[in-house]
């Protein structure tokens, strides 16, 4: 896909690296860098091995990856089919205000159509209100009324001995 002077594709290993930056980027912007613990070879794995757990689409802008999206399927039980789920969109500093989340989202939502996805869902922080009037503007719908839980390291690990 190409839209204005963005080129949109799937990424192929030989974007890990670039990918693999702007998760780090990604975390600093979201005061999370502590918490990154995967590495490029780990990512690699995850998008590229006989089952890949996720999928990844880059965005070119002059022969540069400027931006990626990492998603996967979930699945809903009320509507008995798959969903889209964003874990991640991120655009270069250098190259924000062009437009070119906004075109990763379409792109995204094209793919979730082609798939007969139910619907297409991710989370944002409630501090980055530059997002949330994007995806407001888009059509998205912010729901309050739902948080996300989530159980990591010796929590887990803990959880699934039964405590």
């Amino acid at each position: 896909m190409t839209t204005s002077d963005l080129t949109i594709r799937p990424a192929q290993p030989a974007d890990v690296a670039a990918i693999f930056g702007m998760i780090y980027e990604l975390a600093v912007f979201e005061k999370l860098e502590h918490m990154v613990v995967a590495n490029e070879a780990m990512l690699h794995d995850s998008l590229f091995c006989d089952k890949p757990v996720c999928e990844a689409l880059v965005g070119e802008a002059d022969g540069e990856v400027v931006t990626f999206t990492l998603f996967f399927h979930n699945f809903s039980t009320f509507l008995c089919k798959k969903g889209l789920y964003l874990e991640d969109l991120y655009v270069k500093q250098s190259h924000r205000g062009r437009g070119y989340g906004k075109q990763m989202l379409v792109a995204l939502a094209q793919l979730a159509v082609e798939r007969d996805c139910g619907r297409f869902e991710w989370s944002v922080l409630d501090w980055n209100s530059n997002a949330i009037k994007l995806y407001e503007s888009m059509g998205a719908s912010l729901l309050p009324e739902w948080r996300i839980c989530r159980v990591t390291g010796d929590a887990l690990t803990h959880m699934s001995q039964g405590a």
